[in-house]
């Protein structure tokens, strides 16, 4: 392999390497007490190489961020239903927002260190503004509307993705509530888009 073709190699390892390091330390420690230091030491790898690949505590830390929702966006784009193409919009909305409130539960603390820095860029510009946004938004409007087009769908994903923001959500986060955050997002859905609603609403077009 070129030399310039194994240090790409050693930089991808080691990217992997140091995100592993981070969740594993997430999983025990509060992200206040992860310092760059503990990070390379779990990693295996140079304190150097840490601030070279990601800067700063803060920014490790959003790059595992980054990392996990890139996986969620494969996994609807590529992987199996009913997270990917292939089941009902119904089932895809329910395994999306299942997976959402999944994400969150497991880096609320994370999430909650990084405060601002995720919620609002001050280089990005607000929230809506950002691409994870954009692309969570989209998905939820799209599958809705597939099953419900007479619903404003573009107001009921900011109201659905608004509900893992909230202080009163992610501190029942914090109590280890996710599950009950999931039922209660079903419980919104399954209303609001029942078994058949999408041929329901085409037939009620057709004869007003």
């Amino acid at each position: 392999m070129p030399r310039s073709g194994r240090l790409r190699a050693d930089a991808a390892r080691n990217r992997t390497a140091l995100l592993r390091a981070v969740e594993e330390l997430l999983a025990h420690h509060h992200p206040a007490q992860i310092s760059m230091d503990l990070v390379a030491t779990t990693a295996g790898v140079g304190k150097g190489t840490v601030f070279h690949r990601f800067g700063s505590r803060d920014g490790l830390m959003l790059a595992l961020v980054q990392e996990r929702a890139h996986d969620l966006g494969v996994a609807i784009a590529d992987g199996p239903p009913p997270l990917g193409p292939g089941a009902p919009p119904r089932a895809r909305l329910l395994a999306f927002l299942s997976a959402v409130v999944d994400l969150v539960s497991r880096n609320k603390g994370l999430l909650a260190a990084l405060g601002p820095a995720i919620a609002a860029p001050s280089d990005q510009g607000p929230r809506e503004a950002h691409p994870v946004y954009r692309t969570w938004h989209g998905h939820i409007a799209g599958l809705a509307g597939q099953e419900r087009p007479d619903l404003d769908t573009d107001m009921l994903a900011h109201v659905l993705l608004a509900s893992v923001h909230s202080e009163p959500i992610l501190e029942a986060l914090a109590r280890g509530e996710g599950e009950r955050l999931d039922r209660t997002l079903r419980d919104l859905v399954t209303a609001l888009l029942p078994d058949g609603a999408a041929s329901h609403t085409k037939a009620e077009s057709r004869h007003p």
